[in-house]
């Protein structure tokens, strides 16, 4: 049996790969903050339907020994390095603990496993936001980097160390570079989120507005479901390789709000207002990836549309709303 440790898992990503890795036969670990095991009901939300089947570890990113200890108690065949502090608007708030947190966490991992199971395969949890403002589109995985803010220079600099641990130690490291993915459990702080979980909201007369910044931007969404996938093919390869995981279509922030609002059958410009507040410093405003070579080497490609991944998101907001006690995360 296969033994996997993923830090994120209590995230949306670490969830929906922890049930794909269960459902492979894998002893799936997991490493967590002890002020999540002190917070079960709201820290552990999306894991909870699994947590009689997978293992949790106390320890800190920011803390090597505790890293250390936790790879040299497991053992892992795999490691999928998930964890970060993801948020982009608020790494320009503190982009100390971002920088801190994303640079210092994955060269503890790395190190770790170097030192203690240098034969585990490691992925490394990259973004479309390490791009930035480059001018080429669609990107792939010989795109220059040009990050626009502390989150997409701390995964930057996490993509060149796996690199060179690679490089320099022959570890089967790698990292995927995932464009937005969204899905029912991604974090209330993130606009696709808030955007549904308000229009829920708004459909039965909890809110009567939804605040948002700029509407132009354009991202390419995807389902968090598929990409967990991709990320588990790229360690079963014979080779360690970086991959570009994407839809290969943008949207813009305004097309989201519009398909959104349809399905509750509300016009979308009689609830958003513009709130300035909310743009960032320094915008991205087109992302769109070329996915062909994972489609190549790794036989991958989305299964769930934009719409879809829309309506799907609605819905279970609207679901949740309706339940007694609210366990929205």
């Amino acid at each position: 049996m296969k033994r996997a440790l993923i830090t994120g898992i209590t995230g949306q990503d670490g969830s929906y790969l922890a049930e794909l890795l269960l459902s492979k036969g894998y002893e799936v670990h997991g490493i967590v903050r002890h002020s999540a095991i002190e917070n079960k009901e709201h820290k552990f939300s999306r894991i909870k339907h699994i947590l009689d089947k997978i293992y949790l570890h106390s320890a800190s990113l920011e803390n090597y020994a505790s890293i250390f200890n936790v790879i040299e108690k497991v053992k892992p065949d795999e490691c999928y390095h998930l964890a970060a502090l993801s948020f982009v608007s608020y790494s320009f708030e503190d982009p100390f603990s971002t920088i801190n947190t994303n640079i210092n966490g994955t060269l503890h991992v790395l190190s770790s496993i170097k030192e203690r199971v240098p034969d585990c395969r490691f992925y490394f949890a990259g973004t479309s936001e390490m791009y930035g403002n480059i001018s080429q589109v669609p990107q792939n995985e010989n795109t220059p980097f040009y990050p626009r803010s502390p989150y997409g220079i701390s995964k930057v600099a996490g993509y060149h160390l796996t690199t060179n641990f690679r490089e320099s130690y022959d570890l089967f490291a790698l990292s995927g570079i995932l464009f937005n993915h969204e899905s029912p459990r991604r974090g209330m702080e993130f606009v696709t989120r808030k955007i549904t979980s308000t229009i829920a909201k708004i459909k039965l007369g909890l809110e009567k507005e939804l605040k948002l910044g700029d509407l132009d931007t354009k991202r390419d969404w995807g389902f968090a479901g598929d990409y967990v996938i991709a990320m588990w093919l790229m360690l079963q390869q014979n080779k360690p390789d970086d991959y570009v995981i994407a839809t290969g279509r943008n949207h813009s922030v305004r097309e989201f709000v519009d398909a959104a609002f349809n399905c509750v059958n509300l016009n979308w410009k009689d609830y958003v207002k513009i709130d300035k507040a909310l743009f960032r410093p320094a915008e991205v405003y087109e992302l769109r990836g070329d996915f062909s070579k994972a489609k190549k080497k790794l036989g991958w490609e989305p299964t769930v549309s934009f719409e879809e991944l829309i309506k799907m998101m609605v819905e279970t907001d609207l679901s949740l709303l309706k339940q007694p006690i609210s366990i929205i995360s």
